[in-house]
């Protein structure tokens, strides 16, 4: 089975438009104006040619220059809306400045806070902003995600974000608990001076998942979710890890002690992933809201797994942004947590 990924790394490439590679000056050429966006998004909903939802009819749809986002069945004259059921559903918002959001999320290599969203395509309100991140990061997970271990071992570990330990109380945080599993291929590199090929460990896909505790119990539910029974899994020897190999996982607990060195020399792609998504989150986004921590887990997933495809993120974005509405206003502000001031 194809991983979903993998699909995405293959999308465009021969179809698309978008080339292998697709700079600032490209995209802008590619997309002048709203017209040029709305085509392309028609293309990416209808690849085969416009089909009515309403009578099946295939046919080149009647279009009106008032109301360019609506097409018209010519058969039974049912309205459809290119943008309807997508993340740009009924936006006030022109859908050129949602298709430069999506380039700049998907191809900006630290990514893009929404204070410099904001400021980049001069967005009046800091709120639309937040929201129209919020819903191209809704899009960046498909819900029926493949599971990763099915050909490659895994590493496995909690972790934990922002806030602080309490009290100095070691095991005592308030701190928001993390999982991280991470692939461990192997690429043959060959070394210049000796000729010779040696196979060395490279970080493959990854899953993040924000956890309610660090409990077995949490642990559990998300490698059912995420993870290929019986795949090959290295992680420390804590308890939250004690039922994996009943579960049938080929399980392998090292214990670490709080040895920093020896985490790093046991597991090191997921010390590598660690401090890359740390770094992320405080360098961009100054550290981020609990309530809306996996929606930033899930861009740093989306954005890792598909790093050696930077061109394809974008289209595989608007693909994934066509499937579903995403997070609507009120989810991502409530009275209880309004955000003026950036992530944070």
């Amino acid at each position: 089975m194809m991983t979903n990924e993998i699909q995405d790394q293959n999308l465009g490439l021969i179809d698309s438009p978008l080339e292998s590679h697709i700079n600032l000056l490209d995209f802008q050429k590619m997309f002048p104006d709203e017209a040029a966006c709305l085509g392309y998004l028609e293309r990416i909903r209808w690849p085969n040619g416009f089909v009515c939802e309403q009578c099946s009819n295939l046919s080149e749809p009647f279009r009106s220059t008032i109301r360019p986002r609506v097409l018209k069945c010519r058969s039974c004259h049912y309205e459809a809306s290119i943008t309807a059921g997508t993340v740009m559903h009924r936006s006030k918002t022109s859908i050129l400045v949602w298709f430069w959001a999506a380039y700049l999320v998907s191809t900006h290599t630290p990514g893009i806070s929404a204070k410099e969203l904001q400021k980049q395509l001069g967005i009046s309100r800091y709120e639309t902003a937040f929201q129209i991140l919020h819903k191209l990061r809704g899009a960046m997970v498909r819900s029926s995600h493949d599971k990763i271990g099915t050909e490659w071992p895994l590493e496995l570990d909690v972790i934990f974000i922002g806030g602080r330990t309490r009290s100095g109380i070691q095991g005592k945080t308030n701190q928001v608990p993390v999982i991280i599993a991470v692939e461990i291929r192997r690429r043959e590199v060959r070394d210049p001076k000796t000729n010779k090929v040696t196979k060395r460990a490279l970080a493959g896909r990854i899953r993040l998942q924000k956890l309610p505790n660090k409990t077995a119990l949490s642990v559990d539910q998300f490698v059912q979710n995420c993870i290929t029974p019986g795949a090959a899994i290295m992680s420390d020897d804590g308890t939250e890890f004690t039922n994996l190999i009943k579960r049938g996982y080929d399980h392998q607990p090292v214990p670490m002690r709080g040895d920093k060195a020896k985490m790093d020399r046991t597991l090191p792609m997921v010390s590598l992933v660690t401090a890359n998504l740390k770094t992320w989150i405080d360098g961009t986004f100054h550290g981020v809201r609990k309530k809306h921590l996996q929606a930033y887990l899930d861009e740093f997933m989306f954005r890792f797994n598909r790093r050696f495809y930077r061109s394809v993120s974008f289209h595989s974005l608007l693909d994934l942004g066509t499937l579903n509405t995403g997070v609507t206003y009120r989810e991502v502000y409530d009275k209880l947590d309004y955000a003026t001031k950036d992530e944070i």
